[in-house]
């Protein structure tokens, strides 16, 4: 039923971008709070940006000013625009929704590297 795809990973060198995607199926999308939270080589998974159905955004302080993150509810998709990346951003970025129970997507590698 619930569903979250991600897209948009790849390898990129510090200081360039990336734009990822999660698309969701299976739930009224635009009335959940939506999530992207990365994983790090040994780390903990972290949330890096969040957006509730009002608008109303919280970022981690590592990416504020670097990242953003937007939600399409026709088009039921969350997205993160990520500029001026680090290599310190690399990690498996994850799409999650808070419904009743949490819901991941299978995740997208981010790697920043010359």
């Amino acid at each position: 039923q619930v569903q979250l795809v991600e897209s948009g990973g790849g390898l990129v060198q510090p200081g360039g971008s990336l734009r990822l995607s999660c698309a969701a199926s299976g739930m009224i999308f635009g009335i959940y709070t939506m999530g992207w939270y990365r994983q790090a080589p040994g780390k903990q998974r972290e949330l890096v940006a969040a957006i509730t159905p009002g608008g109303s955004i919280n970022y981690a302080d590592s990416v504020k000013g670097r990242f953003t993150i937007a939600r399409d509810n026709a088009k039921k998709t969350v997205y993160l625009q990520m500029n001026s990346l680090r290599t310190e951003d690399t990690a498996v970025y994850y799409c999650k929704i808070q419904m009743a129970r949490d819901y991941w997507g299978q995740g997208t590698q981010v790697t920043v590297s010359s």
